[in-house]
């Protein structure tokens, strides 16, 4: 298969790229609702102990993202992007497959840690998008890939739950079919990105993954992007870890409401995605759009820890959701800074360090939920505490994204 030529076969290209990435979100979301009770039906129905299973499993999945991503980019670096996302699709595929039948607790916990280390092809896929795509349309390209997740993210969960009623293990077996039949579709419609002469030679240095991941210190403004994206990934982990817990406890909401603000962020960030970064990029440019977006996150997240009412946070949730304006640009800014048979390398780190900081921000917000939410500190004003984090974290990004992109670094070479 030739590098990509030609405007129609780059549109399809980037299209398999679109449905990959949402249908990884999808495959994923899909067997979250009857993952807890899967694991309880090997324990013997013992809550405890499924909760102890599932902090493993979860920590293990991360762990196996960390090392196998920075990887799965060195290598993409080296061979070219579609193997590496093709293996990856149909090693994923036979992991659903492995979960869908394990007979017990050791079996599952092999299928999804090599769940965890063939789904980093989302990494690949960012490469991709960066050798097809010019510099300056790298913001939407990347909002574009932000929006994919985003329809995952809504559809997975919906179909889990529906398919979980016929079986726990239904759903897998549905995350396998859809993992092969999109590995089917992009053997056949996904030309090769990175030219022959873009490719990097493969060393023991680029296969370790921390090496890969310290390649985001090898500048000032690559280092300083690199902690924003951080502080991102870090911050995110509040919807997983504090937010079901803070609106039960602050404003006595049901499963009901709580899933109902869970989908507001997801379809106001969807539209952002899809339908706000072009224009906005257009318009004010990268570097403004990054720090408006940022500025947004910020302020929606004290809105959320000020809101007395229920509805004032809901309301809060349509500022919070603008947030979406900044990664696809923190992503543009990073692969202009290194060269064409780096990309790989730059988003398995990224991948990397996103798993490091999924490892870290559970306790990094839990810890002060825990504190905020006894009596004596509600009484004091303290409930919104984990909010007020976030923002503090977001205005510290919003600062040093304006001091690093100061400057924007030209594309060590042109685009391909």
């Amino acid at each position: 298969m030739t590098e990509v030529s030609g405007q129609g076969r780059r549109n399809a290209a980037v299209a398999f790229i679109f449905i990959t990435v949402m249908l990884d979100m999808v495959a994923n979301g899909v067997i979250g609702p009857v993952w807890p009770n899967l694991i309880r039906g090997f324990v013997g129905g013992d809550t405890s102990r499924s909760a102890v299973v599932f902090g493993v499993f979860s920590t293990m999945f991360a762990a196996a993202q960390i090392v196998s991503a920075p990887i799965m980019g060195a290598l993409s670096d080296r061979y070219g992007r579609r193997p590496v996302i093709l293996i990856s699709c149909v090693g994923l595929a036979i992991d659903y497959l492995i979960m869908a039948t394990a007979p017990n607790l050791a079996l599952l916990f092999v299928g999804r840690a090599l769940a965890g280390i063939t789904s980093a092809n989302m990494s690949t896929a960012g490469a991709y998008i960066a050798d097809v795509t010019p510099p300056e349309k790298r913001a939407a390209a990347y909002g574009m890939l932000s929006a994919a997740f985003g329809i995952g993210f809504i559809i997975g969960p919906m179909m889990g739950g529906l398919l979980g009623q016929l079986g726990p293990r239904v759903p897998f077996w549905a995350a396998a079919a859809l993992t092969f039949a999109n590995a089917a579709y992009g053997f056949f419609v996904l030309p090769e990105s990175l030219a022959p002469q873009n490719r990097s030679k493969l060393s023991l240095h680029m296969a370790n993954p921390f090496a890969t991941i310290g390649m985001l210190a090898s500048s000032g403004q690559l280092l300083g992007l690199s902690a924003i994206n951080f502080m991102a990934r870090l911050v995110h982990s509040i919807f997983a870890v504090v937010w079901s817990l803070y609106v039960a406890d602050r404003y006595n909401w049901g499963p009901g409401m709580i899933g109902v603000s869970l989908a507001m962020v997801g379809a106001s960030s969807l539209v952002v995605s899809a339908g706000l970064v072009r224009p906005t990029v257009n318009r004010l440019g990268e570097r403004r759009t990054l720090v408006l977006g940022l500025f947004f996150g910020a302020a929606g997240f004290v809105a959320l820890g000020l809101a007395a009412r229920g509805w004032v946070f809901l309301a809060s949730t349509f500022v919070l959701c603008l947030w979406g304006l900044a990664t696809p640009c923190i992503q543009s800014f990073m692969t202009r800074l290194v060269r064409p048979d780096e990309q790989g390398r730059l988003q398995g780190a990224m991948t990397g360090l996103t798993s490091i900081a999924g490892l870290i921000g559970p306790a990094l917000f839990a810890t002060p939920f825990a504190y905020a939410s006894t009596p004596a500190h509600k009484a004091m004003g303290l409930v919104g505490l984990p909010f007020y984090l976030a923002g503090g974290l977001m205005v510290v990004s919003m600062i040093m994204a304006w001091q690093v992109t100061r400057t924007p670094k030209a594309s060590p070479h042109p685009a391909v």
